[in-house]
């Protein structure tokens, strides 16, 4: 097969591939990702109450929050891939745990979209989170949509929301509707492209579509809803926007340099479909991704996807594991054959599902910028290739080193079959690494286990208990910083190739065999590089040998 077909765009596949729209949620913890996430599928259809999936009306749960301990602690901790039809569009959203300790995951999910709905509470403004997960959307050329959250609360001056954005992320803002008040003085939002006021009305739990009643800035209805203070100061810091705001430009917004903003609140579904259907305008469809050799255009005839989650037991009942594949190029059909790159072996498609929360069903075809989850045993990873061709190879997903260490142990040695199959299952999700020391075994019988964050090694202990019925201890381990090591010279995987140790180091296997080094603190990896000058120090693992 010639590599240029990839970059041939086909006709026939070009109008399914427009209409296809792949973005990710993106917050802090708690400023209402998840809420919005749903309110999304109550406006397209796919929920007919906020809260349950259409058929199974009783279903309370948040529909994107599936596992047992995101119920308990009321966090988002794995991502999650909704899709639904609305309009003439193919939405694909990927919901993203909101919390530090679950970054990884998310910028994993981040490879797999086109654009960005970054949602702040207005309260709040810019925090920690949200700023680094713009900084790798940023990285990546995304385009991101900003969704002021929570406006029938007290919130900050919304001019200063405003130049937040400018002054801390760095980007340009450009406000599509503007709030007429906040908390309980919060009337509803003037939308300055059609110059319409959609006045606000509180619902039940906003368990419905919100109400509204669309009039001018003007019409007497608006100035006898809006207090007269608030009245005028919104018509005021409307003329200074016409003034001495900056002008939209598409190209800008796709470019990642301007921000849409909307304002609005999600648990009370106002301005939700405001953003939705503006987003939907604006954002792209899938664009031409480079693989180590070649552009693939989203159109081509050609078949290709990466793998950028994996998730166990999602049906605990059958122990499956499903791997999710963002397609790049081409047309997926069920039971077609592919390359895994990586390994170079032929793999058959036959098990393939979309997800909705826990609820699944078969698919047969899909596209470029659809999700597609592959439910079985195919011996996959996160980040492996999977084309027509065996010469194609994305290299999108981002690799982290852990920043903190604990051991594992298992509690029953009648159960320890379990507690090591559970492990290995989950292991292969991401979320932590396994280390074999090289000269210490720490305690008796324990896993030496690397993480980004700690709240993994709670969640990895929860899910051994609750999913295999395996219960551990967890001591943490004193490193804090790990580096992937090999000689300048020589076979890195030589036994007697040692480098010299510095006080509070250890040196440990990685599951590909790299020698790695431990350290307890920044000064002990700056002793260690200056000891070991003949030695390549990496920050990222090595490919696996």
């Amino acid at each position: 097969m010639s590599l240029s077909a990839y970059a041939t765009p086909s006709p026939a596949l070009q109008k399914e591939v427009s209409r296809r729209r792949s973005f990710a949620i993106i917050s802090h913890p708690d400023a209402g990702k998840t809420t919005l996430t749903e309110k999304f599928l109550l406006y397209g259809g796919a929920l007919n109450l906020a809260g349950s999936v259409t058929a199974r009306k009783n279903q309370r749960s948040t529909t994107s929050d599936w596992m047992e301990l995101e119920k308990q602690r009321g966090i988002s901790v794995s991502s999650t891939v909704l899709q639904f039809e609305y309009k003439d569009c193919v939405v694909n959203i990927l919901d993203t745990p909101g919390h530090k300790d679950f970054s990884e995951d998310t910028y994993r999910v981040l490879t797999a979209v086109d654009a960005a709905v970054m949602v702040v509470d207005a309260g709040k403004g810019i925090e920690a989170q949200t700023r680094k997960l713009f900084e790798v959307c940023r990285r990546r050329g995304v385009p991101i949509f900003t969704f002021m959250n929570k406006l029938d609360r007290p919130a900050r001056p919304t001019l200063d929301l405003l130049d937040e954005l400018e002054s801390v992320l760095g980007i340009a803002a450009f406000p599509v509707n503007w709030p007429l008040g906040d908390g309980p003085r919060f009337k509803g939002v003037y939308d300055r492209e059609n110059k319409k006021v959609h006045l606000f009305e509180r619902t039940v739990h906003g368990s419905f579509r919100a109400p509204v009643n669309v009039s001018g800035i003007e019409d007497e209805s608006v100035k006898n809803t809006v207090d007269e203070i608030t009245y005028s100061q919104v018509c005021d810091e409307l003329e200074l926007l016409e003034g001495a705001g900056a002008d939209f430009d598409v190209e800008e917004v796709l470019a990642g340099r301007l921000t849409p903003v909307f304002f609005g609140s999600a648990a009370n579904n106002f301005g939700v479909q405001l953003l939705l259907d503006r987003f939907l305008e604006l954002s792209p469809p899938p664009i031409p991704r480079e693989s180590e050799q070649h552009p693939v255009h989203p159109a081509s005839k050609e078949f290709s996807a990466f793998v950028f989650k994996i998730q166990a037991n999602m049906n605990p009942k059958h122990r499956d594991r499903i791997a999710f594949i963002r397609i790049v190029s081409g047309q997926f059909e069920r039971d077609m054959n592919v390359f895994n790159t990586r390994t170079g072996d032929n793999v058959r498609l036959a098990n393939s599902q979309r997800l909705f929360a826990r609820d699944r069903e078969t698919v047969d075809d899909a596209f470029a910028g659809d999700v597609v989850g592959l439910v079985g045993n195919y011996d996959l990873l996160i980040g492996d290739t999977l084309a027509s061709s065996p010469e194609v190879k994305f290299d999108e997903i981002p690799r982290f080193p852990p920043e903190c260490f604990s051991y594992l142990t298992n509690k029953s040695t009648a159960k320890y079959k379990r507690f090591r199959d559970g492990l290995q299952q989950l292991l292969k999700e991401g979320v932590a690494s396994e280390f074999q020391l090289l000269d210490s075994s720490g305690p008796s019988s324990s896993v030496l286990l690397g993480a980004v964050g700690p709240l993994q090694f709670e969640v990895l202990q929860h899910r051994l208990q609750g999913e295999y019925a395996a219960e551990t201890r967890i001591e943490s381990a004193d490193w804090s910083i790990a580096r992937w090591l090999k000689p300048k010279e020589g076979d890195p995987q030589a036994p007697d190739a040692r480098p010299a140790l510095s006080l509070g180091t250890a040196l440990a296997r990685d599951s590909n065999n790299w020698l790695v080094a431990l350290f307890p603190s920044d000064w002990a990896m700056k002793t260690f590089s200056e000891k070991n000058e003949d030695w390549i120090i990496s920050e990222q693992p090595f490919a696996p040998i």
